[in-house]
């Protein structure tokens, strides 16, 4: 006959034996990281750098997927909805404090639970090489001379945040936010191969996303939205000191999850991302490409999305590009 306390002792062991399991279960298969951009643009570059790194943490594969369309919603709703388990992750964009005021889509920022900040660049302006504008004072002049829809402009999805920065610049400026027709794309990458066709007239976006095509020559920058110079590009000017317009943009990449990862998991996610991001494998291919190492983890992470949130409402409001 087996003794109670035997019994207990059994069962206790049986569930910390459980308990360990389950705690070492995670991760116990690839995990995917969910881009919501297409390739070849700085958010996929950014998640293919960290997913590398991550993958080494945490001993599995960790596999990028594009899923691009409806101005990142597709990607977006994709995060959103996938099983809070932490086997599907991605790389959230600023867009998510956007689309909502938009009518997009109805997701917010709290349908998720954001495990960090991992990046933040500001908006910059670049032409073709072949241009007859090479610089943003002449660019800007001439803009601010032709009728509406004369230049056109592209950079991501429309309401994106390229797509905001253009409208912003012609607000700030005096003009209506549409005063330079928008084209809309699946990121910076595409819109830069169109720009180079002679397809659209202007990219706006992350001077860092264009480098490969401003080293071989084929795009030129000229601006950027910021408060200050570019480190890569200190040749550049601001949009402020060459035009007068009064305008600065950043946008910021975050790696978020469904909500309702259970408390393990996403105190492991969070480490390994802090980790990954403290790496000098990221952070040197994040200097290489010109790109802001920028980590916010935990509350603060939420803290920062969530005033992104509130001052996006009020930029769309102002631009005319709420629903």
């Amino acid at each position: 006959m087996i003794s109670k306390k035997l019994v207990a002792g059994m069962i206790a062991a049986v569930t910390l034996a459980a308990t360990a399991a389950q705690s070492a279960e995670y991760p116990e298969r690839p995990i995917q990281m969910v881009v919501p951009w297409g390739a070849g643009g700085g958010t996929d570059a950014v998640a293919r750098i960290l997913a590398s790194v991550l993958q080494e943490d945490l001993g599995q594969p960790v596999n990028v997927v594009n899923r691009t369309g409806g101005s990142g919603v597709v990607g977006h709703s994709a995060i959103a909805t996938a099983q809070p388990d932490g086997y599907t992750i991605g790389l959230a964009t600023v867009e998510i404090t956007m689309m909502h005021w938009q009518g997009l889509t109805e997701l917010t920022y709290e349908d998720y639970d954001i495990i960090g900040i991992v990046n933040q660049d500001a908006a910059g302006v670049m032409v073709s090489s072949d241009s007859e504008y090479q610089d943003i004072k002449a660019l800007h002049e001439a803009i601010m001379a032709e009728p509406a829809g004369t230049f056109s402009a592209s950079g991501t999805a429309q309401g994106g945040i390229w797509h905001v920065a253009q409208a912003g610049w012609m607000v700030a400026a005096g003009k209506a936010a549409d005063h330079v027709k928008w084209v809309p794309s699946e990121g910076s990458a595409s819109a830069i191969t169109d720009m180079v066709a002679g397809g659209v007239d202007i990219v706006t976006a992350s001077l860092p996303e264009g480098r490969s095509m401003i080293d071989a020559g084929r795009i030129v920058p000229i601006a950027t939205m910021s408060d200050e110079r570019h480190p890569l590009y200190p040749d550049v000017p601001t949009l402020k000191e060459a035009t007068g317009a009064d305008w600065t943009l950043a946008a910021w990449r975050g790696v978020f999850a469904p909500k309702g990862l259970p408390d393990d998991v996403r105190q492991k996610l969070e480490a390994a991302v802090e980790k990954a991001f403290n790496s000098s494998e990221y952070q040197e291919f994040m200097e290489g490409r010109g790109l802001g190492a920028v980590w916010l983890g935990g509350e603060e992470a939420k803290e920062f999305v969530a005033k992104s949130d509130a001052s996006f409402g009020e930029v769309l409001k102002a631009a005319g590009l709420t629903k």
